[in-house]
């Protein structure tokens, strides 16, 4: 059993032991039909689909200085170090790594910070130069004046569209893509290109992370798209279609932070009101089959509103339900139904039912939305949000960057991360994977995670070759389920195992939606598999808790309790072949102590009674969807 603590404390703070990555990554190999590829996905390939460097206008402006070549060299098992100095590596190097900056000023800080003061004519700009080379409270201030510009529309023309602004961009971009395309090892390790698009509504969050299947050779013939006086994607998703007509190449969307829109990332609607249609219905989903389900921001999966008889309901979400991304518009109870995961899923049916056509029919992902260049998402290695809450005594009470937000740092998550079922570790396998929802994402460690839906698994095709009987019998996750055979009921092998440095298990979830014949939609959460099932028998359908291990003063924890392994060969009871539903696995690891633990340890601090220092961290697979129609 790995001890995370003694683990860091047996080497100087957060300098943890890497294994793999070396400075000889770079390389011009790009040519993936070197790769042998896999009869079928053979493992998880696991990456960040958004990341941040000092590119970034935010980034930069609270205090991050790592740039996409640190970025990817930390991903790949390099040790790096901090904007703030401090010794910073991954204990087991990413697959992949996409590097996503801002779209809107991309460079704007960095560069108005290095530039000569005496070659700065415009007032505005002459403060926020000095504001950005002073101090972390001056620094904050000359950025959120910066972005509260950008919100507005209001900044100097040389920051976004003039000229200048468009010179900087495209050398920017320009040296970010020879960056991506020399660390691109196709086999060893991936980059995938793309940018934010960071759209917004006021001050609710409608960001999408923009990624491209291709490389420079294609990539180069557009520059980032700037969301500045947008409100709706249409803009995004007609970029996406000039790209893919004028280069042949391919590109996607990925939804982020739903759960700060309040209420518009997931509407009924369409913009300018009323219901959606079949052809937007079948726009966004052509165009954005992933959503970010789990990040820095808290955790979009569900709600306990929502979904009151749901336990294990509102992980992650502690300080980002109470309003939109910088606190201007304070949340209402019904905002939340177009905020959250489960939600949506349920929608896309209701729409579904109306249009034929299912617009949230989207696969999952965890990323990070790390600002600092470096995509930890392990709670015993958490390098925060932006360089102010990289690991110091005093960041878990730090105040979250925008101005009387009403959230503190400690509310961040060290999540997420996204796993992809491929053939092969390449740009072209990995996207296809994610196009075909054949993804998940979890808070961070690396469970195994697999399931498989057909007509007629039993539980001793688990001890052949499932895979082989998955793909031949059924559909993985993201797949489809044809129209029931007369008298069946869809089963689902489903295989979790744990992160080989982390946590046992607790428990196996499927959670199913449907909607019923009179319109109305409905969600229920069945326990499949658990550890220690001679002691833990169900009470009112409900499994009790695993226990609690955990040793807060420590940040320790250990695997006494749990399960390494949990599998299940699972059907559905109440299953309804006229129905429409979709069906999703969510896998707990036993309780275990959360970042600000680990602070508390490290720096001696006693933690304040409302802070949360343990939770159960969770793996959500994209849905299997069962339509009568099809």
């Amino acid at each position: 059993m790995r001890n995370p603590a003694a683990a860091l404390l047996s080497g100087a703070i957060l300098a943890l032991t890497g294994c793999g990555g070396s400075s000889g990554l770079m390389s011009s190999e790009t040519d993936p039909t070197a790769v042998k590829l896999a009869e079928f996905p053979d493992r998880p390939y696991w990456g960040d689909l958004h990341l941040h460097t000092a590119n970034s206008i935010d980034a930069f402006g609270v205090g991050a200085r790592l740039m996409p070549e640190d970025a990817l060299r930390f991903a790949s098992g390099e040790k790096v170090t901090s904007s703030t100095g401090l010794a910073a590596q991954l204990d087991r190097p990413l697959d992949w790594l996409a590097v996503t900056d801002h779209a809107e000023g991309l460079g704007s800080t960095r560069s108005l910070a290095e530039a000569p003061t005496n070659s700065i004519r415009d007032p505005k700009m002459k403060r926020w130069h000095d504001l950005l080379n002073a101090g972390p409270v001056e620094r904050l201030q000359g950025t959120f004046e910066i972005l509260d510009g950008l919100n507005r529309n209001s900044l100097p023309a040389e920051f976004i569209n003039d000229k200048v602004a468009a010179e900087r961009t495209s050398r920017i971009w320009d040296a970010y893509l020879d960056t991506m395309e020399r660390y691109n090892r196709p086999g060893k390790f991936t980059t995938l290109l793309g940018f934010e698009y960071t759209l917004m509504d006021g001050t609710r969050n409608l960001h999408r992370n923009v990624i491209f299947r291709d490389g420079k050779d294609k990539v180069s013939q557009v520059q980032p798209l700037s969301s500045v006086g947008q409100a709706i994607p249409d803009g995004v998703w007609d970029y996406m279609d000039a790209y893919e007509q004028t280069t042949g190449g391919k590109v996607l969307a990925i939804p982020h932070n739903s759960n700060l829109s309040n209420g518009l990332m997931f509407e009924l609607t369409q913009p300018g009101g009323g219901p959606m249609s079949a052809a937007y219905a079948r726009r966004r989903i052509a165009h954005e089959p992933l959503v970010e389900i789990t990040q820095v921001k808290g955790d979009s999966e569900a709600h306990p509103y929502l979904s009151p008889n749901d336990e294990f309901a509102g992980y992650g979400v502690a300080g980002w339900e109470l309003g939109d991304l910088v606190m201007t518009e304070l949340k209402k109870p019904s905002h939340f139904e177009g905020e959250y995961v489960r939600e949506a899923l349920k929608r896309g049916l209701a729409i579904q039912a109306r249009t034929g056509i299912n617009p949230y029919k989207f696969g999952v992902v965890g990323s990070t939305d790390s600002h600092t260049g470096l995509s930890t998402a392990d709670e015993n290695n958490f390098f925060g949000k932006f360089g102010d809450t990289e690991p110091s005594a005093k960041r878990m009470l730090t105040p979250y960057p925008g101005t009387h937000t009403g959230r503190l740092s400690w509310q961040l998550l060290a999540s997420g991360r996204a796993a992809v079922w491929a053939r092969a570790n390449t740009r072209e396998e990995i996207f296809d994977a994610m196009m075909r929802k054949e993804v998940y994402g979890t808070t961070g460690p690396r469970m195994t995670v697999r399931v498989f839906g057909g007509w007629d698994f039993a539980p001793h095709d688990l001890k052949g070759d499932w895979v082989r009987a998955g793909y031949g019998r059924g559909v993985p996750m993201g797949g489809t389920l044809q129209p029931a055979p007369v008298g069946k009921r869809p089963s689902f092998m489903i295989s979790a195992i744990k992160d080989p440095l982390g946590a046992n298990l607790d428990r196996v979830q499927v959670v199913k939606g449907w909607i019923d014949k009179a319109g109305v939609t409905h969600e229920k959460v069945f326990d499949v598999a658990w550890s220690d099932k001679a002691k833990r028998r169900p009470i009112n359908d409900k499994v009790p808790a695993v226990g609690d291990t955990v040793d807060i003063a420590k940040a320790s924890y250990t695997n006494s309790i749990g399960a390494p392994e949990l599998t299940a060969v699972w059907s559905d009871p109440e299953f309804d072949s006229q129905t429409r539903a979709f069906y999703y696995v969510r896998v707990l690891e036993i309780p275990t102590p959360n970042w600000v633990a680990f602070d508390a340890m490290r720096f001696n601090l006693k933690l304040p009674p409302d802070i949360i220092a343990k939770g159960q961290e969770r793996a959500y697979t994209s849905a299997i969807w069962y339509d009568p129609s099809v």
